[in-house]
C-alpha cells in the first residue's frame, strides 16, 4: 500500500533510507551518509512530497517528489524485486506525468531500476557535495 508520509514514519524512513544506501552507495563516505539520514529527517519533509509503502503496517520504502523530480527513491533491500519500487514510481507518474531524477553514476542498482523502467539519461555533472558524477535522467509516460 502507498499512503502519504505522517511524522510518526520517521524512523522507518530513515531505517529503510540506510539499509539502500548501504547496498547502493557503498562509495558515500560516512559522514556524507550520516548529514543526509538527517537531512532524510529533518529537512526534505518540509519541501519534499513523500509517499511511504507500507506492507503488513510498516514503513519498506518511500518515495520523495519535489514537483516532477524524483527526489529520493528508497526500499528496504529485502524488498528489491517484488515491484514495489516499479509501484512507487508508476503511483508519481500518475499524479505527477512526466518525471526526472538524478542518480549517482556509480550506483548500479539504481541505474538498472531507472534503466528498466524507461527513463533516459539526459546529462551528466559532478554532485559537489558527495564528490559523485550524478546522471540526470527523465521518463515520459507518454513516450515522448
Amino acid at each position: 500500500m502507498i499512503r502519504e508520509y505522517k511524522e510518526t514514519d520517521a524512523d522507518a524512513v530513515v531505517a529503510a533510507w540506510r539499509a539502500a544506501n548501504e547496498r547502493a552507495h557503498p562509495f558515500l563516505s560516512r559522514d556524507f551518509l550520516d548529514k543526509e539520514a538527517d537531512n532524510v529527517r529533518n529537512v526534505y519533509p518540509q519541501f519534499a512530497k513523500i509517499w511511504v509503502s507500507e506492507i503488513d503496517g510498516h514503513v519498506v520504502g518511500f518515495i520523495a517528489m519535489i514537483d516532477n523530480e524524483i527526489g529520493g527513491l528508497f526500499l528496504d533491500p529485502k524488498y528489491h524485486g517484488k515491484g514495489l519500487g516499479r509501484e512507487m514510481v508508476d503511483f508519481a507518474a500518475a499524479k505527477k506525468g512526466a518525471l526526472t531524477v538524478e542518480v549517482f553514476r556509480d550506483n548500479k542498482i539504481g541505474r538498472r531500476f531507472y534503466d528498466a523502467y524507461g527513463f533516459k539519461k539526459t546529462g551528466e555533472y559532478l554532485h559537489e557535495h558527495s564528490g559523485q558524477m550524478t546522471i540526470k535522467m527523465a521518463f515520459d509516460p507518454k513516450g515522448g
